[in-house]
């Protein structure tokens, strides 16, 4: 539905008061404020930047995950400042990837832990290793591609990403993949570089973008120009934040993906540098002028600006530009480089500490709260919500570690698998710390992560004496629909001489637990 379509009749019938009670009145002129649109606040956002009416716009970063982002504005227009913020912002709560191909991003390893990784130091075998244990570790690094050539940047962010999209099903961890200047990854024609190079850099980016969400991978997209960027690429974001840009198509195309008229494309050219338009399910239901919010890091380029020209006359200047060059001192010999499998070896090794490592954006106070009961608090929580065992392992972990780090208890060393069997055991209503449980948790050591919920539930009725959970209700546990999936599980807990099932005449069935014997209450 197009802009004047939505909005035009409420601007005939009731002329300026009515665009005002709509909240799209502002003074840009054009009317973007979306005060209705961003009265919501959601969880798990963090605030991008302000409205006309200095209304503080969020961004939904689980939404984005789900979503994607597009973010579109010439050379000066603020795209690198708008990436920089929501990069800080979300910090804390997601793992991020900055594919950089002018090493802009570098600067956010000291204050937020990022691990840097120079494309130019390595191999097509090294960039492939690190990608995978990035996504096994979820270490949040920049990728600075700043030493290559074109070519060899695509190449190289190529391989980087089909490495993070090939990782194995138990690793697809959410993260945000962040690419500036996409329109060199995903050209929409060919240029200077080779049809194979082309070929490889824009599948990856297709990949990205049109099939990363399935396995937690969220394309944050910036470039330049959109008529430079493949359509097939571009189609698949459903965030918009467009900047400031002066030529036609590249003004047509972002209001068309703002649902604006032809007509009006043209006052996208009146943007203020760090001034940009939203849209989008993580941003706002209705367009939104959006001015992005300070950050706490720089670039590492001198900024464009205006400096004294020297003073010094026209002879003096021709006598220095004519002098006769110094003969400095030959500098000493560099020392000997390492060699790239050593500093892979390295790196990989700092990636696999950091996983480990505490959370720079966390405070550490001196009276941090026990995490042991917040934890058991979160998961008894989370247990009890009745679809929870319908949704991924890797959304299950995700939420989880949101939800603790609300409640400032940091998780230090708690991988997902460990998540997985604790989640499984408050299911059941099993406490790791209750000495009542503690048989229940040592026999669990030997069944299956995907098959452990459903199993303690039975032992937990056993040891109570109480009815063994109906089918239904061990369905909800095991995360399915299907009665024949839970007769078919319970087959295989008495194959694997976990359980033995007994039906009396009556149709009335026990299950003893051998290695505890225990047996439930006959229903």
């Amino acid at each position: 539905m197009r802009w004047a379509r939505r909005f035009g009749g409420a601007f005939a019938n009731d002329g300026a008061g009515g665009a005002d009670r709509l909240g799209i009145a502002g003074r840009d002129g054009f009317g973007w404020g979306a005060r209705p649109a961003i009265a919501r606040q959601v969880s798990n956002s963090i605030i991008i930047g302000s409205d006309n009416r200095d209304t503080k716009v969020p961004i939904d970063i689980e939404e984005l995950l789900a979503t994607r982002l597009l973010v579109q504005g010439n050379s000066g227009s603020g795209k690198s400042h708008l990436l920089r913020r929501l990069l800080e912002e979300s910090a804390g709560l997601v793992q991020q990837v900055v594919i950089d191909p002018e090493g802009d991003f570098v600067t956010l390893a000291e204050p937020f832990g990022h691990v840097v990784i120079d494309g130019a130091d390595y191999g097509d075998t090294e960039i492939v290793q690190l990608a995978a244990r990035i996504r096994q570790h979820r270490a949040s690094v920049v990728l600075a591609l700043d030493g290559l050539e074109v070519e060899a940047q695509m190449r190289c962010a190529a391989m980087f990403l089909n490495a993070l999209f090939d990782a194995p099903r138990e690793e697809w961890y959410p993260a945000l993949v962040v690419v500036d200047e996409a329109q060199m990854f995903a050209p929409a024609q060919g240029g200077d570089v080779s049809d194979e190079a082309r070929r490889l850099s824009l599948s990856a980016m297709t990949n990205l973008m049109c099939r990363g969400r399935k396995r937690g991978l969220a394309g944050v997209i910036a470039t330049q120009r959109l008529a430079k960027l493949a359509k097939n690429v571009a189609a698949e974001a459903s965030n918009f934040l467009m900047g400031r840009t002066f030529l036609d198509i590249d003004m047509v195309r972002a209001a068309d993906l703002l649902g604006m008229e032809r007509r009006q494309a043209e006052q996208i050219r009146d943007l203020d540098r760090g001034m940009f338009l939203g849209l989008g399910p993580a941003i706002s239901r209705r367009p939104v002028s959006v001015r992005i919010g300070s950050v706490r890091t720089g670039t590492r380029g001198a900024a464009p600006g205006l400096m004294p020209l020297p003073t010094a006359s026209a002879e003096e200047m021709e006598a220095l530009l004519h002098a006769a060059p110094e003969t400095p001192e030959p500098p000493p010999p560099a020392p000997p480089r390492p060699s790239p499998s050593e500093q892979a070896d390295a790196l990989i090794e700092r990636i696999a500490i950091q996983d480990t490592a505490p959370d720079p954006t966390e405070e550490q106070a001196d009276d941090a709260p026990d995490v042991a009961p917040i934890i058991a608090e979160v998961l008894c929580e989370m247990a009890a919500e009745p679809d929870s065992a319908f949704q991924t392992s890797a959304a299950l972990f995700q939420d989880f570690t949101l939800r603790c780090r609300a409640r400032r208890a940091p998780l230090h060393g708690l991988d997902m698998t460990q998540f997985n069997r604790r989640f499984a055991m408050a299911q059941a209503g099993i406490d790791v710390d209750n000495d009542d449980h503690a048989a229940l948790v040592a026999l669990s050591r030997s069944v299956p992560d995907d098959m452990l919920a459903p199993f303690l539930a039975i032992a937990r009725a056993a040891q109570d004496e109480a009815p063994c959970p109906d089918d239904d209700t061990l369905a909800r546990i095991y995360g399915t629909s299907s009665a024949g999936r839970i007769r078919r599980l319970l087959d295989n807990f008495e194959r694997m001489e976990l359980l033995v099932i007994r039906t009396d005449f009556s149709g009335r069935r026990t299950i003893t637990v051998p290695k505890l014997g225990l047996t439930t209450a006959a229903v």
